[in-house]
């Protein structure tokens, strides 16, 4: 009972912080708004740490709260499931969330909504743990939709900019595309399983392995596989959240927001969500290899062609923005390939390193009075040396640089999309290969162009995207950047440390030793990937050392050399190289055009519907023809009727008369008729 009051504890705390902080937002002072949300979400951290250490020693949870509603044979609960999965997730989003609600006080210290935006963080936080908690459908929804919406006040959180009302309006609309499939799939679930539980659930997968239904009703060409369409559909709801073509446009326009939020989103929380429920769902997933690869191809255009378009970006937000994008990718790669705990553990390393990465970026930001052009920057490292050292240490992790811990975790995915069979995964590993070297380039064109070569700050220009005040944004010539204060500093050394250790001491228990327990299962005798994974696996230290002998090792190399030559010895060539290639480069500043389709063919599509059922089924058919129609042919009646009343006693008497006489013509000549 102790414990389960620790467990409701986690998701309560951070609750009542923002409740603090939001109700009463206009009456309290700043320090009160962030030392109530900081309090709740430290309060969550410790107590995840505690029950951490609970399950370690071999104590789960698998139980309900209360009951929300029955219906008929329906009964929908509010419980918990705490195994080593849970916590894992439990550990992540409280500590990035603490880093990030203790860099904002820095980062937002002069705005208006300051009281406001930490309510948003702190409600954030407490949706996203009620996700990862979850041990039912239900309540896995209820926190998906909980962060969907968080992240719609957050994106939009300046709402007096247009660009960041119309980014906030499309995460909103792109996640309900991925919504709509996957609450299909938990109707399906709810239909045929009986129930929204995860352990009755699983417990009768593999009875309905085989079984099948009809996309028609009566058409039998259309039976496939009940489980392939259930996990199919729950994937696209992982597509919205997590980001996956095509359904991947809102994430870059999320960067409207202020930078805590989008370390938040892109680093702990909303994009890992999907990534979590893939890997909880693994019991489903296993039964389907037509599910799997669905998944390891998405995932793999993901890694592949987001990150290219990371290569032509200039503002800096945007470039880690795309990184996530492609790491993302990478995560649903492992997924398909049945390599859930190296999707899970690539998720726990990324979320620091991308924490680091995006508070680094703010960082920057702040510094060059939220200039966020990195064609306006250079020479950095001398004004901000503690942010440019946590930026390296990021951007190492980030490209899988031996012995950091991007490195244990992308390195056992690329692993074992080589050993996979699934359908699909020739052309993944070729992605993620790829996607090393690609990685290494854009990251570190981003990490040379801030912080070494040429000051190019305070020199004349434009108007550059920044801050969301109506203020002049960038420095003025003769004016320095100097370092940000120690609320922004101490999380970015924070994050650090675990962005350089994490993966060396996390890789053996996550991957080999079993950690993750009866929480991931994974059908080894169809798919052996992390058997074989394991049985190459001879410790972190030998794993550090053998990867500078390894192809991918030298891909990354590639990439940072490729990028110092091109960026700092010879700056010239960038430029002709774009011009040489003008078309290419014009489909990458367009984002493959996926925008333009979904404005012109979706949006467009769908106005031009809703005019054609305004104008020819409401004002025509309706109003036209039913309504006023109607009410035109009792008037035009009326009108014919009028003619007869003219108020004298002589035409009625002939009308009377007449209608006499038609009626005996009528009653006389009929039956002769018939």
């Amino acid at each position: 009972m102790e414990m389960q009051k620790l467990y409701l504890l986690v998701p309560v705390a951070p609750l009542l912080g923002a409740i603090v902080a939001g109700l009463f937002c206009r009456v309290i002072p700043k320090w009160l708004a962030h030392s109530a949300a900081i309090a709740g979400v430290g309060i969550a951290f410790v107590a995840s740490i505690l029950i951490w250490n609970d399950v370690a020693a071999g104590n789960t949870f698998d139980g309900p709260l209360y009951q929300w509603l029955s219906s008929g044979d329906y009964v929908f609960q509010v419980g918990f499931l705490i195994d080593p999965l849970t916590v894992t997730m439990m550990l992540v989003v409280t500590f990035v969330s603490l880093m990030v609600h203790v860099y904002t006080i820095g980062y937002m210290r002069d705005d208006p909504g300051y009281n406001r935006f930490f309510s948003y963080i702190s409600l954030f936080t407490f949706s996203m743990l009620m996700l990862v908690m979850s041990n039912n459908f239900m309540q896995l929804f209820f926190g998906w939709e909980a962060v969907g919406l968080v992240s719609y006040l957050l994106i939009g959180f300046w709402y007096t900019r247009p660009t960041a009302i119309f980014a906030n309006l499309k995460a909103f609309l792109a996640n309900r595309v991925g919504d709509f499939g996957f609450i299909l799939g938990i109707g399906l679930v709810l239909a045929n399983f009986g129930t929204l539980d995860y352990q009755p659930v699983f417990e009768q997968a593999g009875e309905l392995a085989d079984a099948t239904i009809r996309l028609i009703p009566g058409c039998d060409s259309t039976t496939v596989s009940l489980m392939s369409v259930t996990c199919i559909l729950l994937f696209i709801g992982a597509m919205g959240k997590s980001a996956q073509v095509p359904l991947h446009v809102w994430l870059p326009d999320s960067m409207e927001g202020p930078t805590p939020i989008s370390a938040l989103i892109h680093a702990a929380t909303m994009v890992t969500a999907g990534i979590f429920m893939v890997s909880r769902m693994s019991p489903l997933f296993e039964l389907s290899d037509t599910a799997l690869s669905f998944v390891i191809v998405i995932g793999s255009i993901t890694a592949l062609f987001m990150g290219f378009l990371g290569i032509v970006q200039n503002d800096i937000k945007r470039v880690v923005a795309y990184s996530t994008l492609s790491q993302l990718g990478y995560m649903t790669v492992a997924l398909g390939a049945s390599a859930y705990s190296a999707a899970i553990f690539h998720l726990m390393t990324h979320a620091f390193f991308k924490a680091l990465l995006f508070l680094a970026a703010g960082s920057v930001i702040i510094g060059m009075h939220h200039d966020q052009d990195i064609r306006r920057m250079g020479g950095l490292r001398k004004y901000m040396p503690i942010t440019w050292l946590t930026s390296l240490i990021g951007s190492l992790a980030l490209i899988g640089t031996p012995f950091f811990s991007g490195f244990y975790s992308k390195d056992s995915i690329i692993e074992a999309v080589r050993l996979s069979q699934v359908t699909g995964s020739g052309f993944a590993y070729f992605s993620v290969m790829a996607g090393v070297f690609i990685t290494a380039f854009y990251s570190f064109r981003m990490y040379f162009l801030v912080f070494h070569g040429k000051e190019r700050f305070g020199e004349p220009h434009g108007e550059a995207r920044g801050h969301g005040h109506e203020e002049p944004h960038g420095l003025a010539p003769g004016q320095k950047p100097r370092e940000t204060p120690w609320v922004v500093t101490v999380p970015l050394i924070l994050l650090a440390i675990p962005s350089i250790f994490i993966g060396y001491l996390a890789i053996e228990p996550m991957l080999f030793g079993g950690f993750l327990g009866d929480a991931i299962f994974i059908d080894a005798e169809a798919h052996p990937v992390m058997e074989e994974l394991a049985g190459d696996f001879h410790g972190a230290l030998v794993m550090g050392i053998h990867a500078f002998s390894s192809p991918v090792f030298w891909l990354a190399a590639a990439g940072v050399v490729s990028a110092w030559f091109l960026y700092l010895v010879r700056p010239g060539i960038p430029a002709r190289i774009e011009a040489a290639c003008g078309p290419i480069r014009a489909v990458l500043e367009n984002k493959y055009y996926f925008d333009r389709f979904n404005e012109r063919v979706i949006a467009g599509g769908a106005r031009l519907l809703g005019r054609g059922l305004w104008k020819g089924g409401d004002a025509g058919l309706i109003d036209g023809l039913i309504v006023n129609g109607s009410a035109c042919l009792v008037g035009r009646i009326a009108i014919l009727a009028r003619l007869f009343q003219s108020g004298h006693i002589y035409h009625y008497a002939f009308t009377m008369i007449f209608g006499v006489g038609a009626f005996l013509t009528l009653w006389i000549f009929a039956p002769r008729l018939i």
